[in-house]
């Protein structure tokens, strides 16, 4: 709870994937994925209730494992490939109520602290927004990215603004990394999306922004730890 707000925390995590089959249960240095996720949140001091939405039976055993409660069953319908991820926080939120804010914790990114996620939800209350995402400065700026055309010849993506010949003349930017996603519950309901020109961003280092998509990413990741 934070200014008598009460806060719920959901790991959204299905049972397929197919970029790294059982991915949310694979060992990442002897821990489930998973549970590095869930290790920092139960850290929490202002997170509730923290639970798992998910379709799988053992991913849910594992999760109960590391201090995760699953009030519920997630629905197949919303544990496919092109299962849209507000759906299932939306899902949750139906099945759960009685909470102000709800913060959600994608199990792919393994490097988060509880730092990060108690610094989000402190921060969108602070600053008085409605949501807060985590982000972190990319490895390349967008300004030094292209498209190609029909003839392969580069298409600036900003072609209204001169290429920098330094990163230092660049402007600061940032990409969200999917770590933390934060809200007050009747907003998002609202909105049905994190983002909005109302959104505050949360900044973590790029280490910690690391986000598991397929097999290279755990080997990095392996080595890192």
């Amino acid at each position: 709870m934070i200014n008598g707000k009460k806060v719920l925390g959901i790991v959204p995590a299905r049972g397929g994937s197919k970029s790294v089959p059982r991915k949310n249960i694979k060992l990442l240095s002897g821990t489930p994925l998973i549970g590095w996720t869930i290790k920092e949140a139960v850290k929490s001091k202002y997170i509730d209730l923290l639970i798992l939405s998910s379709d799988d039976d053992e991913i849910i055993s594992v999760a109960k494992k590391y201090g995760a409660e699953v009030p519920f069953l997630r629905p197949s319908s919303l544990a496919q490939d092109d299962t849209v991820p507000m759906d299932v926080t939306l899902h949750a939120l139906k099945k759960i109520t009685g909470f102000d804010i709800v913060v959600i914790l994608q199990p792919t990114s393994p490097f988060r602290l509880v730092e990060d996620i108690d610094g989000s939800i402190k921060k969108m209350m602070i600053s008085g927004a409605p949501a807060c995402v985590s982000v972190t400065l990319p490895d390349k700026s967008p300004f030094w990215m292209f498209e190609l055309d029909e003839k392969e010849r580069l298409l600036s993506i900003f072609p209204e603004k001169k290429m920098a010949a330094n990163r230092q003349e660049l402007p600061t930017v940032y990409a969200l990394n999917g770590a933390v996603y934060t809200a007050e519950v009747m907003w998002l309901l609202k909105k049905k999306s994190f983002i909005s020109p109302e959104t505050v961003g949360f900044p973590m280092p790029r280490i910690r922004s690391i986000d598991i998509d397929d097999q290279e990413d755990f080997e990095i990741a392996n080595k890192l730890i």
